[in-house]
């Protein structure tokens, strides 16, 4: 026999779901813009951040509701502190591809310093660790979970690889290519 507190755990699941498909598609279009050098693809990101700002509260209130309402123990206390973190980091990597989408707007029609390869590389590595985390939380997968863990060392490498490169490359070289390196 399903519990009541069963089914608004399916719902909240689903939320989290859309929230880690939001901040996915949020990564997505803010490189994609990069790439493209696309202004309004830059702006709904942007214009986006509002929707996902919302899921976000309306996720929290949800797992609030259902700790109150149901007093919840063991498995079911653990997914829903589990998808309140979850959630709040969801959101945050949607903050950061705002900013990306809003430097995107400010070097738009300036040259690039140098092809963009690696970055949408370092892109691809974080769409991959957002949906494996999801992926992972949501099937209580450990493997697929470990596997993330084990992703971190490669994305950092890449990011710092890019970070020493555009200082000592261009900004220690050019003052002037600062804004577009970072």
């Amino acid at each position: 026999m399903e519990r009541h507190v069963d089914q608004e755990l399916k719902e909240l699941n689903k939320d989290i779901l859309r929230m880690g498909a939001l901040a996915e598609e949020s990564i997505y279009k803010s490189v994609e813009a990069l790439k493209n050098r696309d202004k309004e693809m830059a702006r709904s990101v942007i214009d986006n951040d509002a929707n996902i700002d919302k899921l976000e509260l309306a996720v929290d209130e949800k797992c609030i509701d259902l700790m109150a309402r149901y007093q919840p123990m063991a498995k079911d206390l653990r997914f829903i502190t589990t998808g309140m973190k979850i959630n709040s980091e969801l959101e945050r990597i949607a903050d950061i591809a705002v900013d990306i989408a809003q430097r995107i707007l400010e070097i738009v029609d300036k040259p690039l310093l140098k092809p963009l390869v690696d970055i949408p590389k370092l892109a691809a590595v974080a769409q991959s660790m957002v949906k494996m985390s999801i992926d992972a939380f949501v099937k209580g997968d450990i493997v697929l979970a470990k596997k993330v863990l084990s992703s971190y060392s490669e994305a950092d490498q890449r990011r710092n690889a890019r970070q020493k490169e555009l200082i000592g490359k261009y900004m220690v070289k050019d003052g002037s290519a600062a804004q577009r390196a970072v």
